[in-house]
């Protein structure tokens, strides 16, 4: 008896330390590290080409370490951060939708079209031009464009002539104080971006409209550019006549204007604006839907992560490739504007 009343005690002896180990290690999340960190082994974020993907690459090579700090401050432990550039904006935009991207860089006008496998968390805040008017001859009258100290949630597309002889006679009528007629703007070659970009196609689709009844369609001479880069490279070259792009397009390409597309005079001698679009809400960091790791609480860290990037030497450098200076918190209403241009362009299809 004694020795059956022994075993028993052994048995449950074990299978007492049996439970404690099992609790013990049920109590650790497999996806936490030693310090209690969410573990995550990539996050994805996706850059739109608004400028050449090297150079986008290379700027933004920072940005990898820069987030894996920040969000370890926020309690995530990231091993590796992908950063890559669409072939196009409409690239990105799938990417969200389909999970593939964790994070996207992309505007707003990209946003609403995948809006459905896409949520914006941030609103990119830049820096004012000291030029802002509906008025095409203030911004010629005027130049150059510099930078201002005010912060501002929006900007401006413009239609740019080149120097190429149905350039500069549009631009001389705009300066002469004459308006464009429809004949005249159908008569030049135009440069635009894809379809979803703001300053690239939308906006001055809807200038179109406003002022001709007309929409980029209905234009006889009209090249996609993949990037902005090239298409100034374009109007450089007088290949093109005029290009629709952001308004500060011409300080990003003063250098190239000169250096990389051999022209003798500067970028602001040789180029004039002949339409202005209402203001363009500035671009949003979005995140997935559909991603598998995207939850509230990293969508809160990833917006607390950018702030603070924002705030710093190396970050500010790093979000300057874009123009961007600074991050607000945003939600899906902030670009209810944004829709309604997406419905106007849709309908002058």
């Amino acid at each position: 008896m004694k020795k059956i009343l022994l075993s028993l005690m052994v048995i449950m002896f074990i299978a007492v330390l049996s439970a404690c180990g099992s609790s013990d290690d049920s109590s650790k999340d497999k996806n936490s590290d030693d310090n209690g960190n969410k573990v995550i082994d990539k996050l994805s974020v996706g850059f739109v080409p608004s400028r050449e993907p090297e150079e986008i690459i290379t700027a933004t090579e920072p940005l990898k370490e820069l987030l894996k700090e920040e969000l370890k401050n926020q309690g995530y432990d990231v091993k590796n951060v992908d950063i890559t550039v669409g072939t196009n904006y409409e690239a990105v935009g799938e990417g969200l939708s389909a999970g593939t991207i964790d994070i996207g860089l992309i505007p707003g006008g990209t946003y609403v079209l995948y809006d459905d496998g896409a949520e914006v968390v941030l609103t990119a805040t830049r820096a004012g031009l000291s030029i802002d008017s509906d008025n095409a001859k203030d911004w010629n009258d005027n130049k150059p464009t510099e930078a201002s100290d005010e912060q501002v949630t929006y900007y401006r597309a413009l239609a740019i002539a080149g120097p190429s002889k149905k350039g500069q006679e549009l631009a001389e009528k705009v300066n002469n104080g004459e308006e464009l007629t429809w004949d005249d703007l159908n008569s030049a070659n135009w440069a635009v971006m894809s379809s979803s970009s703001p300053a690239g196609y939308i906006y001055p689709a809807i200038w179109l409209s406003d002022n001709y009844d007309k929409t980029i369609t209905d234009l006889d001479k009209v090249v996609q550019s993949d990037s902005y880069g090239s298409a100034f490279a374009r109007l450089a070259a007088g290949q093109i006549d005029v290009v629709v792009t952001y308004a500060d397009a011409r300080r990003d390409n003063e250098d190239a204007w000169k250096n990389d597309f051999n022209r003798e005079k500067s970028i602001w001698d040789e180029t004039n604006v002949i339409g202005v679009t209402p203001g363009i809400y500035n671009d949003t960091i979005s995140v997935s839907k559909n991603s598998k790791i995207m939850d509230d609480d990293l969508k809160a860290a990833i917006q607390k992560a950018f702030m603070n990037i924002a705030q710093t030497d190396k970050g500010k450098e790093v979000i300057s490739i874009y123009n961007h200076e600074g991050y607000q918190e945003a939600k899906s209403s902030d670009y209810d504007n944004e829709r309604k241009a997406q419905e106007i362009v849709r309908n002058l299809k």
